[in-house]
């Protein structure tokens, strides 16, 4: 007996600009302390450039590049490289603060260099801001579980197809979510750093480079004034100097 000839189910990619939301209309009451608007628009056109990729792929019933266009890797890997470079933005900027502090007080440049945030610290920072996707990577998880189903679905699996696309527009809500708690990670790091340098602006340099200079010229002068008001007697030295 012949096996029913199966049908794959045509693939098509839902528009992803209504599931976005403030990721390409930010609202919001103050901007950002550090500017990463630049990383919010690239971001939201690499995402739209993958559902264009995807549905020109459908156009040509490319199904591979079209669960590739609009997959795990793709969306993973916009979001990292905009975590990694808000992180850049925020480190740069919070060094550039302290360095300002310091310069401002006149703190030695060997000692606010050592206050500049290390390569741990960088880290830590750019750590901090990418939590706020924890959600979007399960969402990711699930659509790459939807894409493994909807691979081989035939015309009759409408249900999967269905399922396919919730989870596209589900990702992109999650991105949406995911970049908005990066923005209030970045808001977080200006007030963790806060401390920091506001100790760098109470520094003041220590009095005791004045002491040890002055003193001994103090002295002399009031060993001088002594000698020269005859209440000490001047050494052979200095009496024949003075004429005495």
């Amino acid at each position: 007996m012949t096996a029913p000839l199966k049908i794959l189910m045509p693939l098509r990619v839902p528009e992803l600009a209504p599931s976005l939301g403030r990721l390409l209309v930010p609202r919001r009451l103050a901007e950002p302390w550090v500017p990463i608007d630049d990383v919010r628009e690239e971001l939201a056109t690499r995402v739209i450039e993958l559902g264009g990729e995807a549905r020109a792929a459908a156009v040509r019933e490319d199904r591979e590049r079209v669960l590739e266009a609009v997959g795990r890797r793709a969306w993973l890997a916009a979001w990292e490289h905009a975590v990694g470079r808000a992180a850049q933005r925020v480190t740069a900027a919070l060094d550039t603060r302290m360095e300002r502090a310091a310069r401002r007080v006149r703190m030695p440049r060997r000692r606010w260099r050592r206050g500049l945030l290390s390569a741990s610290e960088k880290r830590a920072v750019a750590a901090r801001l990418a939590s706020g996707g924890e959600h979007l990577v399960g969402a990711l998880d699930a659509l790459d579980a939807a894409a493994g189903r909807v691979r081989e679905a035939s015309v009759l699996d409408k249900g999967v197809h269905a399922e396919w696309q919730d989870a596209v527009r589900t990702a992109a809500r999650r991105l949406e979510a995911a970049w908005l708690a990066l923005e209030a990670g970045v808001a977080e790091e200006e007030r963790r750093w806060a401390p920091e340098i506001e100790a760098i602006e109470r520094w003041r340099p220590g009095l005791w480079p004045v002491f040890a200079l002055w003193a001994p010229v103090a002295a002399a002068l009031l060993w001088l004034g002594f000698v020269l008001g005859g209440y000490l007697p001047a050494p052979p030295w200095l009496a024949a100097l003075l004429g005495f």
